[in-house]
């Protein structure tokens, strides 16, 4: 007698080439799912699979770059027309270019670490939604619970102590006036002022984390996916500080290490990654996990309180109906469909 065995649950990571993204794979794989590893690189997501000795049937690479949308429709048809499941969904890919003297652009006009950090992740969202939801049920494959997860940040969130490091200026919206005007040069803030690079990555991952109490507000109920986003301790050596000055890339490890206390590496942050993706103790919907700031020996992680901008309800549903006005005049500018 043959005895089926049950399809192994699939997620798709972006940013899985390198940093947590990678590690959020192997701590997947290790975990019995499949992942598509959704890169901009994908020369560099090859390597990246035999640098961790990854099971090639496990895992499967396809080019994705966030920052330019016509890319982003591309790789969400693709996967909308693959037989295969769609059983979490993981934003995890960013950018950040604290060293810019001005700024860069999306090939729609966008700035570059909205454009990356948000806008391509909020359009990949609005396409895979249908194909995530599955029945309804929010079971997956092998009767996981579907999820969608997105990767948030301490100096994003004026609740937490890292959030409200003056310099160069905390997260903050504003009344997203930028957003309202179209977004395109001169404008280059989501909040229509000056542009000032750290802050342009502090403001996009304010609104993925913003996307994602949105996203439980209007799916949670009918699609049974949980929705959540979580702040997994500070990677310190993450490539995402690659485009860092030097001397910070070399001191900021050291400090997270032995001053703070606040290090966690990136093997641990994807274990973290994947619990929230599979765990069942992650099953609460519409949260923002952390882990704190100090790091200990089995620290449990639990629910942090995002900022005020972070929970408003009318600051959700502006930068939402914001957000996908953007990404459609970007279609129609191409002469594509401006619906997600």
């Amino acid at each position: 007698m043959v005895t089926a065995t049950a399809p192994k649950p699939q997620a798709i990571v972006t940013g899985a080439s390198s940093g947590i993204g990678l590690y959020t794979t192997a701590a997947l794989v290790k975990r019995g799912w499949t992942v598509v590893m959704a890169v901009r690189d994908p020369a560099k997501g090859e390597k990246a699979i035999h640098q961790l000795d990854l099971d090639p049937r496990s895992v499967m690479v396809l080019p994705l770059d966030l920052s330019d949308l016509r890319c982003v429709r591309a790789f969400a048809q693709a996967v909308t027309a693959g037989s295969a499941p769609l059983d979490a969904l993981v934003c995890n890919a960013a950018v950040y270019m604290p060293t810019l003297k001005a700024p860069l652009f999306s090939p729609q006009g966008y700035e570059l670490s909205m454009a990356t950090n948000h806008l391509g992740h909020f359009l990949l969202i609005q396409l895979l939604l249908e194909k995530l939801a599955g029945d309804g049920s929010g079971k997956g494959s092998g009767g996981v619970q579907k999820r969608l997860v997105v990767l948030g940040t301490v100096t994003a969130n004026s609740k937490e102590l890292g959030g409200k490091i003056p310099i160069p200026a905390p997260a903050d919206l504003g009344d997203l006036a930028g957003f309202a005007d179209g977004f395109q040069a001169p404008v280059t803030m989501a909040n229509g002022r000056a542009f000032k690079p750290g802050k342009a990555y502090k403001d996009s991952k304010l609104c993925n984390m913003i996307t994602v109490t949105e996203l439980h507000r209007r799916f949670h109920q009918q699609t049974g996916v949980v929705f959540a986003s979580l702040y997994p301790g500070c990677v310190a050596d993450s490539p995402l500080f690659r485009h860092s000055f030097k001397v910070f890339q070399r001191v900021f490890p050291w400090f997270q290490k032995t001053v703070t206390g606040g290090y966690v590496s990136q093997p641990t942050a994807g274990e973290r990654v994947a619990d929230v993706v599979s765990g069942d103790a992650f099953s609460a919907s519409g949260v923002h996990w952390s882990w704190g700031n100090r790091q200990r020996q089995g620290r449990q992680q639990f629910i942090q309180e995002l900022s005020q901008q972070g929970r408003d309800p009318a600051m959700a549903k502006r930068l939402w109906e914001l957000s996908a006005q953007l990404v459609a005049e970007s279609a129609q500018a191409e002469g594509m469909d401006g619906t997600a």
